[in-house]
């Protein structure tokens, strides 16, 4: 009796030990089951996450593709629009000036500034520095220039000449060729000229005309300036004043109110010297441009 009570004790512990180890098992099973659904959620949803994020740079790429592509023809438009009133412009001048015109307007620029105003202007020194009218740009804290290929640029103001209406600017496109200054004390009437600049906001201009007078007093009170029958208006202002040899002879500057043919530019002689005191007194060039 006694043997066959302590085999059932046997029998029952083992069959304990076994239940507590099915159990023990089935809550191991359940838990490793519980941790890689978890974990599986878990990638579920950085995997969504991942996905959602990679659309949107992809519609964001697409969105930025389809604005560059916009942009290009935009500019392509634009370019052409440029060549074609370049091309006009030639054709009105005469055959003494036409390539002549040509090749200046490439150095020429449109100037608009944060106060509406607008000017012309013209790379006058290799490194980007354009030169223009003070007026122009007086009292702007900001301004663009746009060159003959359409390109904008923004501005830094180098220095200016209040007296002489003189602003030394710079751009950070140095690919500009600057135009030659000629011998303002050589200019005598009646020289023939084109003034050419910025007409009014609508793009390149160019006039062509006869030098009327020379050394003529501005408001200034100073003799430098050139007398021209050419007609100018307010986006003139800054654009070069070019003689029959592609040489800069002066920078329209100023017309008599209400007279037309009457247009005033500052001699080339001036400009220099007005530069080179702009740029001498520059901390940021300290030298002689010209």
């Amino acid at each position: 009796m006694a043997l066959k009570r302590h085999h059932k004790i046997i029998i029952g512990g083992i069959s304990s030990l076994l239940i507590i180890f099915m159990v023990a098992s089935s809550m191991f099973m359940y838990a490793i089951y519980t941790k890689q659904s978890a974990d599986y959620n878990d990638l579920n949803h950085k995997i969504a996450t991942l996905q959602e994020k990679t659309k949107t740079q992809i519609d964001s790429l697409s969105e930025n593709i389809s604005g560059t592509k916009s942009e290009l023809s935009s500019l392509g438009t634009q370019l052409s629009s440029m060549g074609e009133q370049i091309t006009t412009l030639k054709a009105s001048v005469s055959a003494d000036f036409s390539d002549i015109f040509e090749e200046s307007v490439k150095s020429v620029v449109i100037i608009k500034t944060n106060l509406a105003q607008e000017g012309s202007g013209f790379v006058i020194a290799e490194g980007g520095y354009v030169v223009t009218n003070y007026h122009v740009i007086e009292g702007a804290t900001a301004a663009l220039i746009t060159t003959y290929d359409g390109k904008s640029h923004s501005v830094a103001l180098m220095g200016y000449n209040s007296e002489m209406d003189v602003a030394l600017l710079r751009i950070n496109d140095t690919n500009y060729q600057p135009l030659i200054l000629g011998d303002s004390n050589n200019v005598k009437q009646p020289d023939q000229v084109i003034a050419i600049g910025n007409s009014k906001g609508t793009g390149f201009s160019v006039t062509q005309g006869v030098v009327s007078n020379v050394h003529k007093e501005g408001s200034n009170g100073l003799d430098v300036y050139i007398q021209i029958d050419a007609s100018l208006n307010s986006g003139n202002s800054g654009g070069p004043l070019v003689d029959i040899n592609g040489r800069v002879i002066g920078m329209n500057t100023f017309k008599i109110s209400d007279s037309e043919g009457m247009g005033f530019a500052l001699e080339s002689n001036s400009i220099k010297d007005a530069v080179n005191e702009i740029a001498m007194s520059s901390s940021a060039i300290g030298e002689n441009l010209l």
